[in-house]
């Protein structure tokens, strides 16, 4: 069974990697150039060009070096699991993520 966390392999953020991408939902980690996650975000209805638009975006106001996805119709909840699973790990949000501390989480106990 695999395990809850968003491991897949980072890629650097640029145009031609997020160019690859399909205009699917899911979530997204943006992680500096040391690969410690600096946001977590989603790719939802809203989105204009799913994850492919959301990076871009990241892209244009410079918010990380590399990202990683997770194509899911369940972007919501598992945005939020990410989030818990993030809290669970290093005790706080990225800091791309500061406006979400009133947010009520759960918690989690990862493996």
């Amino acid at each position: 069974m695999p395990g809850v966390r968003l491991d897949k392999p980072w890629r650097d953020l640029n145009t031609e990697n997020v160019d690859r991408l399909a205009g699917e939902l899911g979530v997204y980690h943006l992680a500096d150039a040391e690969g410690h996650v600096v946001r977590i975000g989603y790719a939802g209805g809203r989105s204009l060009f799913g994850l492919r638009g959301e990076l871009h975006a990241a892209l244009a106001a410079g918010e990380g070096a590399r990202f990683r996805t997770e194509v899911t119709a369940q972007y919501l909840s598992r945005y939020e699991e990410l989030l818990m699973i993030h809290v669970a790990d290093h005790g706080g949000l990225p800091i791309g993520n500061a406006a979400e501390a009133l947010r009520r989480l759960g918690r989690l106990s990862p493996g």
